[in-house]
């Protein structure tokens, strides 16, 4: 410090106290000191703004602030700067509360003399210093599970904690020295303009992909602060960071996950407005089929071509909201082969057309307890990891048959256990998969397409649903000859129920049915087709309506048709209030989205889910009505 000037700040209004510091300073030859003083508060923020001094010497009677008040703005501004207080006899109590709110020390002014100015001004200096010292070392300590190192400007890595070893993989032997290019695997774009933001204001924080010693990726949260030396020089760099990595992937899965529920919720509405459509579509050339059996082979032709097509139309729906609405419902007694077919038929319409789709279903299939929402997304990931696999086409097989294991069967697999299993085999023809793959492929987040073409959660989907169903999956690949997957789901023996015929569809008896339905076209076919089936009928475009109908011919209605689904009042709100009005009456709710479960619990009531054919219509009217006359 001797061979240093110590650079000083007078804050003081009265001039005679100003030049007399300032001789006080000038009679002590071993130290040089440079005194610049102002006469208010407000210049001294302005003058700390643009220039660094060592210490500040402050006056607390100010013509700007009086008192503790002066010391504390001051402090506020200047954390980093030793303040020591001046003050008159009459206000040494407050100087020292200012020595207590932080100020290194303080004197009196008519008991000042050289040698004890320039040691309180010595010793501020050093107290100061320590200070911070002790804070950075306190700072290393607090945050010593996050990476630390120091580089010099020129980037040569001078300090790496253990934190640094261990997320990096490089020992500090290793990297001391060297500079921190090793840490990234290609120029980083942001890194000059990170290197402008600290050297003009001192720190930087930003997050970054970086690179371990064994070549894996990870991103981390950094933080760079510049590092002077005495003469607040710029000497280096603290960086800390923090391994965002795991943070990241979850923050991705969230997003995707907020991504598919708008997709789903997309999907829902337009299933609802598409059911909507095909529900007229499909009825009314049935009804014409019915109403003009003596046409001649063309147009009987034609109308068949309408119902087919509205039905495939209907089942494509059918389809988007399985996979739209996610897993719901309870696990139940159930057969693979209708959902097998159905994800073939989902296949053959979807996939291109140079992708055979090969089934070979065993007879007399074994029954298993399980979520057909969530089978079905089993089958569909595999066969869609089938068909990506196979760019120039293929054979994609799904084969399903009755198994027995033994204990040796399940040697190879823990997840096995002995006994019945229903096995289902999905394969193709494509590119396989090769042995470093087959081992992470189940993984979260581990996926070989390109980015945006998958998630990497298809298989990790698959294995978590088998795992539930308690079942499991073995895999066999040979690379540019195929792919095997082997799904082994427990059998349960399902009680034989008795066959029973359709019940027969009969005509009305001239009973008053009530349509509602905010659809005209809907509301407009359901009255031809239940009037051609000797039904008499209102109609009403929403919920208000269907209640002002009701009050007024509630004792000639037989039965109300609801649509769930609509403007001003719903189908929910609609019915709970025709059961305040009559407790027993005749229910069936329409919807192309709400399930049966959801309107289970409604009494004397029926579902039908659009779109649906006229002799499912009729089917349900008159089972309902015969339910009511009984």
């Amino acid at each position: 410090m001797n061979d240093q000037m110590i650079k000083v700040l007078l804050i003081e209004d009265n001039p005679g106290d100003a030049r007399l510091l300032q001789e006080l300073l000038m009679d002590v030859p071993s130290v040089a000191f440079g005194l610049e003083q102002v006469d208010r508060l407000s210049s001294g923020l302005t003058r700390l703004q643009e220039d660094n001094f060592d210490v500040i010497l402050l006056d607390l009677s100010l013509p700007d602030t009086q008192g503790l008040e002066t010391f504390v703005t001051l402090y506020s501004r200047a954390r980093n700067t030793p303040i020591v207080v001046i003050t008159g006899l009459n206000d040494e109590t407050v100087a020292i509360h200012a020595v207590q709110a932080g100020a290194q020390d303080y004197l009196v002014k008519d008991q000042v003399t050289g040698d004890v100015l320039v040691r309180s001004l010595r010793y501020a200096i050093e107290r100061k210093r320590a200070e911070q010292k002790i804070r950075e070392q306190a700072a290393l300590l607090d945050i010593a599970t996050d990476a630390i190192l120091v580089r010099d400007l020129e980037g040569r890595i001078l300090f790496w904690n253990k934190s640094a070893e261990r997320l990096y993989g490089w020992s500090a032997d290793h990297v001391l020295g060297e500079t921190d290019e090793l840490l990234y695997q290609h120029p980083l774009p942001q890194f000059q303009d990170a290197q402008s933001i600290l050297f003009d204001q001192g720190e930087w924080s930003g997050e970054l992909h970086q690179v371990t010693k064994s070549g894996e990726e990870v991103v981390v949260e950094s933080r760079w602060t510049l590092m002077r030396d005495d003469d607040h020089k710029p000497k280096s760099i603290l960086v800390v960071s923090t391994d965002v990595t795991d943070k990241k992937k979850l923050e991705a899965q969230f997003l995707r996950a907020q991504r598919m529920e708008s997709i789903g919720t997309l999907a829902s509405g337009l299933a609802h407005d598409l059911n909507n459509i095909l529900t007229p579509v499909l009825a009314t050339a049935q009804l014409l089929q019915i109403k003009f059996p003596h046409l001649d082979e063309h147009n009987r032709r034609l109308l068949k071509t309408m119902e087919i097509n509205a039905k495939r139309g209907a089942a494509l729906v059918k389809q988007v909201l399985l996979f739209a609405r996610g897993v719901e419902g309870e696990q139940a007694v159930l057969h693979l082969e209708p959902l097998i077919l159905e994800t073939q038929h989902v296949m053959e319409e979807t996939f291109p057309k140079s992708i055979t789709t090969d089934t070979h279903l065993s007879p007399a299939l074994w029954t298993m307890t399980g979520n057909a929402t969530q089978l079905h997304q089993v089958f569909m990931n595999l066969c869609v990891n089938a068909r990506d696999a196979m760019p120039g086409g293929g054979t994609l097989t799904i084969a399903a048959e009755n198994v027995l294991l033994d204990e040796k069967c399940t040697q190879t697999n823990l997840d096995a256990k002995a006994g019945s299993f229903i096995k289902v085999t999905v394969a193709d023809t494509g590119t396989g998969i090769p042995p470093g793959t087959l081992d992470r492929m189940f993984e979260p987040f581990f996926t070989t397409k390109e980015i945006g073409k998958g998630t990497g959660l298809g298989l990790s989907t698959v294995i978590g649903i088998m795992k539930s169903h308690g079942g499991f999956v073995t895999v066999s690949s040979d690379v540019g000859r195929g792919t095997q997957f082997d799904l082994f789901f427990p059998a349960v023996i399902a009680a034989k129920s008795e066959e029973t015929n359709d019940p027969e569809i009969l005509a009305g008896n001239n009973e008053l049915v009530l349509v509602v339905d905010d659809e005209a076209a809907i509301r407009d076919s359901n009255k031809v087709l239940l009037e051609a089936y000797n039904y008499q009928v209102l109609t009403a475009c929403d919920g208000i309506e269907a209640l002002d109908l009701y009050i007024k011919h509630k004792d000639k209605i037989s039965l109300v048709l609801v649509d769930m689904m609509m403007p001003v009042m719903d189908g929910e709100i609609t019915i709970s209030t025709l059961q305040k009005i009559n407790p027993q009456v005749k229910i069936v709710a329409v919807s192309g989205l709400v399930s049966s479960s959801q309107t289970a619990g409604v009494a004397n009531s029926a579902f039908l889910p659009k779109p649906y054919t006229a002799e499912e219509l009729i089917r349900t009217v008159s089972q309902a009505c015969r339910a009511s006359l009984a």
